[in-house]
């Protein structure tokens, strides 16, 4: 029972962080998502560090189940990510679709993987 009101405590917090991230960054275009772009990244980063965390035992599963499952996995949004990518593509913007994913799964990727580089 525990488990499930942190995760709803955490999603309910990296819910709203992803909405005004969203709300901050995405005023200037709907097909230029800076928001989805910002929120993916930086949760992945978040998540990178809290999984080294809790491998090394500075926190506990309970926070990482109330941080890394709860706000992360509220606050990181691939659905958007989709939804997003399919505009663009529908709009013929090729060449911002495929920076999209780019750098959306490189710069993430890369980010953890640096994280448990210098943390191992």
């Amino acid at each position: 029972m525990m488990s499930w009101l942190l995760v709803s405590v955490g999603g309910f917090l990296g819910a709203n962080a992803r909405y005004l991230v969203g709300v901050t960054f995405n005023k200037s275009e709907p097909l230029r998502p800076y928001g989805t772009w910002i929120a993916n990244i930086s949760g992945s980063i978040l998540l990178g560090v809290l999984f080294v965390l809790l491998e090394s035992g500075q926190i506990n599963q309970l926070v990482f189940i109330l941080l890394g499952t709860g706000f992360c996995g509220a606050y990181t949004t691939f659905s958007t990510f989709g939804t997003e990518l399919l505009a663009m593509i529908v709009g013929s913007q090729w060449k911002q679709a495929l920076l999209y994913i780019i750098s959306s799964i490189l710069i993430s990727f890369t980010s953890v993987w640096i994280i448990l580089y210098l943390f191992n």
